[in-house]
């Protein structure tokens, strides 16, 4: 455990001439260890798919390195392709075949033994819920079943590397949960999983690292624990308030937002007693409605990233 599995160094990828230029990564660092699975999070268009494609010998770099289980992966891109599966952003035709048989045909064309393949297949299939349909005709399949069986074809027989390419895209909320469960499980089994999303809260569920891409670069790359306190250090007050009702607020207590009958205030960490026994008595008096003290969320760090390198841009 906890042994590199993918190195990336000072990635450069562009597309186009001249003014027409578009640098996709311009000058990527990542590291993904055994045990980690890697949150690799950004916009449309932030460079995410490119790395990928370059990471899994799909694509070549203009310039940088890509080490991969201890091999240049930049000079055996056949060797890459062997060891990483990919959950790719479009789901992969499975025409003519059951959830079930396309398992166990991806396990089989790895290298999985016949009664291993078929155990992981059938363990997958039911932690993700996926009996009903594991015997339906892909074709007579929904978009959420299909991207769930594309995620059990990456994960029978994982390899070193596990790259998910947004794979809770037309998921249902409940199997959303479920296949965090077994993405969760890959890393704890001693994979490498880069977890490619634009999806900042379900992402914060079972990341290790979060690496945040705009515009082809590295803007963070850190724990989430380490991202919500270094940016930030606050927490943040939601209150309902009273209708026609202003409460008398705290003294020193920036009221950030105001709207719909709620009110945001960030809250310093070393004033939370103070303002929690402002708001119980509040709430008591009958002054609010409801309040809630929360910690800065990943989504709170990824816009302020972004918001920032928008406003330097500019």
């Amino acid at each position: 455990m906890d042994e590199v599995v993918l190195q990336v160094r000072d990635l450069h990828k562009k597309y186009g001439r001249g003014r027409r230029t578009v640098h996709a990564n311009a000058g990527v660092d990542l590291t993904v260890r055994s045990g980690q699975v890697v949150g690799l999070l950004g916009h449309n268009g932030a460079g995410k798919s490119t790395l990928v494609n370059q990471v899994v010998g799909l694509l070549r770099p203009d310039a940088g390195e890509i080490t991969l289980t201890g091999f240049d992966a930049i000079a055996h891109p056949e060797k890459a392709r062997r060891a990483a599966s990919v959950q790719a952003q479009a789901n992969v035709p499975i025409t003519g075949l059951t959830p079930r048989t396309a398992i166990e045909l991806v396990g089989r064309i790895r290298g999985g033994e016949l009664a291993a393949v078929r155990e992981r297949t059938s363990h997958l299939i039911d932690a993700l819920e996926l009996g009903e349909w594991a015997g339906v005709q892909s074709e007579k399949v929904s978009g959420g079943v299909a991207r769930l069986t594309a995620f059990a074809m990456a994960a029978v027989v994982p390899g070193r590397l596990v790259v998910l390419d947004e794979p809770t895209n037309d998921v249902d909320p409940v199997r959303r949960r479920m296949l965090w469960r077994e993405i969760r499980a890959l890393a704890d089994d001693g994979a490498a999983v880069l977890l490619v999303t634009h999806n900042v809260r379900e992402a914060e569920r079972v990341v290790d690292r979060l690496v945040v891409l705009d515009r082809g670069k590295v803007l963070a790359d850190d724990t989430p624990a380490a991202l919500t306190q270094s940016r930030f250090g606050t927490l943040t007050l939601e209150v309902d308030m009273v209708p026609s009702q202003l409460p008398d607020w705290p003294e020193n207590l920036v009221v950030t937002d105001r709207g719909q009958g709620r009110a945001t205030a960030a809250v310093p960490a070393d004033q939370a007693a103070t303002v929690v026994a402002w708001a119980s008595e509040a709430l008591a008096a009958g002054d609010i409605e409801r309040y809630a003290l929360t910690p800065a969320s990943l989504e709170d760090v990824y816009i302020d990233l972004v918001d920032h390198t928008e406003e330097a841009a500019s």
